[in-house]
């Protein structure tokens, strides 16, 4: 600290001087030094008591330190100190987790300077003019500031640069960046800046984000790779998610068919680390994101097209019947897997002929019913079975059928498990969650069929020896009636 007592000088009296009258002798050095190493100086000791005096640095300073990044644009160090300094006074970098009532303090009063920064709007086309600088000590400190602002006033931030000549652009430069630590930190900004801007998230993506996360996402390890791989992944899924502009401009660039590398997860999936279940988990919603019901019915077939013909299906069925997947990712998956086959019939189709490696083979179908009706498995995948078995049936017809004709006598195997059987099992079985999913199954094999209907009152169950058997809908009619139905506990 000496050299700032060097800058000031001491106090008229003696005493070392208060914070404040430092500050503001400071400020007074940076407003009438004509010397560069004198302003220099002024700002770096600025810097140094930003963090501890943030209130007084940031009332007294902040006009100051504007200034000095218009004026001595040549001098980038002196800029590199200007910058940091407003840094530390718009955000609060605290190491130790600071109290609720603190950080909401230090929140508000980061938000207050924000404010005063932006009221003049020149302040950000300033900031973003300096990003083009490439001395690291200015480009990196302007990034930080940049994402500090549009966290602290995101839309006010938003609106003034996307009004500013190739302020977009500008801020796209830094993917391309050879410094990790800019690149890495330009993602972080680029996420703040797409948040619930469509118009935003347009210009990004025609600058070529798409191409340039994807490199990035390969060259970091796909699913295997860091944080900066679910950095570029949040990225995509603001450009992506309620965008069907940018959702077209994804698909019609086939950049569907560079994401099935990232599904292709090996055979050896003992390995799952904390990392690795987040990217794969974010990698999935992207899928969901392309195919999602919410979307146009003509833009999500075609993605579902897209998917079958790279063979991203197939890859995700390969996942679904593997072993030693995460809960959460299997769950994940088979949700994804519903809306790639929902209402498309090639899709639907391929997931019917789909066999988990048993011995003998089984169909993915029956294999998750059993998972759906089997009370030790966890609700959320039980419910995700019933969402894929849902979709599965969805506009399908003939799916309806084959279900509806596995609880028919004449194809009834004794030797196999049947999905009929599952979901019989499943009606009337002591656990109440297993007759709620059993039933809304059943119910979606009938949906808009009317041969189905009249199929499905052909079907006789055998209740008990030595008794005659009794049809599906009179058995449920007799249970029904016996009140031996629970409502079930969730």
């Amino acid at each position: 600290m000496n050299y700032i007592w060097e800058v000031v000088g001491r106090h008229p009296t003696g005493q070392q001087p208060t914070g404040a009258e430092t500050i503001q002798k400071l400020c007074d050095r940076v407003a009438s030094s004509t010397l560069l190493e004198d302003r220099r100086d002024a700002v770096r000791a600025l810097k140094s008591l930003s963090k501890k005096y943030r209130m007084e640095v940031g009332t007294m300073a902040m006009d100051h330190l504007v200034r000095i990044l218009q004026t001595d644009r040549a001098d980038t160090e002196t800029l590199g100190y200007a910058l940091d300094t407003l840094y530390n006074i718009i955000c609060s970098d605290e190491e130790e987790e600071p109290e609720e009532n603190q950080q909401k303090q230090e929140d508000d009063l980061g938000a207050q300077f924000t404010e005063k920064f932006i009221q003049e709007p020149d302040n950000i086309t300033l900031l973003l003019t300096l990003l083009e600088e490439f001395d690291f000590h200015v480009r990196w400190p302007g990034v930080k500031l940049l994402t500090a602002l549009l966290k602290s006033q995101c839309a006010p931030v938003q609106g003034i640069i996307l009004v500013s000549p190739m302020g977009v652009s500008r801020l796209m430069d830094l993917l391309a960046d050879s410094r990790e630590v800019i690149r890495n930190d330009g993602l972080l900004l680029l996420q703040q800046l797409t948040k619930g801007n469509t118009a935003i998230q347009k210009i990004v993506a025609f600058e070529n984000a798409f191409e340039r996360l994807l490199e990035i996402i390969t060259e970091e390890g796909s699913s295997d790779g860091g944080i900066v791989v679910e950095d570029c992944l949040l990225l995509l899924l603001n450009l992506l998610k309620n965008n069907s502009s940018n959702q077209n401009f994804f698909k019609e660039g086939s950049y569907i068919q560079k994401m099935k590398p990232w599904f292709e997860v090996g055979d050896d999936n003992s390995g799952w680390s904390a990392q690795k279940v987040t990217n794969l988990h974010l990698m999935l919603q992207l899928v969901r994101v392309m195919v999602s019901p919410v979307n146009s019915p003509g833009a999500t077939a075609s993605c579902q097209k897209a998917m079958f013909q790279c063979d991203l299906l197939q890859q995700l069925c390969t996942i679904l019947m593997a072993t030693g997947v995460p809960a959460d990712i299997l769950t994940e998956t088979i949700n994804t897997v519903s809306e790639v086959i929902r209402g498309s019939e090639v899709n639907q189709d391929y997931f019917a002929s789909v066999n988990a490696p048993s011995n003998p083979p089984r169909p993915a179908i029956v294999v998750l019913l059993m998972s759906m009706v089997n009370e030790r498995q966890p609700f959320v995948l039980r419910c995700a079975v019933l969402y894929c078995f849902q979709c599965f049936l969805y506009k399908n017809h003939k799916g309806q059928g084959e279900i509806v004709a596995t609880l028919l006598p004449s194809t009834i195997d004794a030797n196999s498990i049947s999905a009929g059987q599952l979901l019989c099992g499943g009606l009337f079985s002591a656990d109440s969650l297993s007759n709620w999913c059993a039933a809304v199954a059943l119910a979606h094999a009938l949906q808009d069929n009317l041969t189905q209907k009249e199929q499905l009152l052909r079907v006789q169950l055998a209740t008990s020896l030595g008794k005659p058997p009794v049809s599906l809908l009179q058995q449920c009619t007799n249970i029904l009636s016996q009140g031996l139905l629970k409502r079930p506990q969730w």
